[in-house]
């Protein structure tokens, strides 16, 4: 039977802004608190105000683990002003860009979950070129432009360890969706042609590929 988190998290993750359906969310939490078991960190790229955080966080909490996510808070391309993601509350009118970290932090303290997150301000090439923990879960859930999304990609997956887990989110093979799920797509693709991933579900847009192989 999957793993499934208590009433009063999904609750906050339905209350959280974000994007992420029930279904997914339910995914992710089953998948993180498998890959959790390793004794190694989830981490999760794309923050944006925390709610699929909840999930990852509940999770680790429940296997004694740590989740770390990390994002620059500045939004990723969709989220902008004139896009259909945008959410003007998230802007700081002092500077007139967004910032969604105080949402997040808001997010997390009323889930009851500051304690279980290490939240990296910051942008994911960056902080991937000097990180060196193997990693039990990574959650690839950022821009959605092909040069975000293989960003990434190649910053983050060679550091899941063998028989964790790497997750896809926003994969959708229509051309239609050019700007919003085909860089997730050809990644997914990537992951599969290297030889290094299997993929073990699929749930909505959600793409869950465990770390079978060395090449990527």
């Amino acid at each position: 039977m999957p793993a499934a988190p208590k009433p009063e998290i999904l609750a906050a993750f339905e209350a959280a802004k974000g994007f992420m359906p029930l279904d997914e969310g339910l995914a992710l939490y089953d998948a993180a608190v498998e890959a959790g078991r390793l004794g190694l960190p989830l981490l999760e790229v794309g923050t944006y105000c925390g709610r699929s955080t909840i999930l990852l966080a509940d999770a680790a909490r429940a296997v004694g683990v740590t989740a770390i996510t990390v994002d620059h808070h500045r939004g990723s391309e969709e989220q902008q002003p004139g896009w259909e993601y945008h959410d003007p509350s998230t802007v700081d009118p002092e500077i007139g860009r967004m910032d969604t970290l105080p949402t997040f932090r808001r997010t997390l303290h009323g889930a009851g979950l500051e304690e279980q997150v290490v939240a990296i301000v910051g942008r994911s090439p960056q902080i991937a070129a000097f990180w060196g923990t193997p990693l039990g879960l990574v959650f690839i859930d950022g821009g959605h432009t092909d040069e975000h999304a293989s960003g990434d990609y190649d910053g983050w997956a060679p550091h899941v360890a063998e028989g964790g887990l790497l997750l896809i989110h926003d994969v959708f093979p229509d051309p239609a969706d050019e700007f919003t799920g085909q860089a997730p797509y050809r990644v997914y693709l990537r992951a599969l042609g290297s030889g290094a991933f299997t993929e073990i579900s699929a749930t909505g847009s959600l793409r869950v590929l465990r770390r079978t192989g060395a090449g990527i």
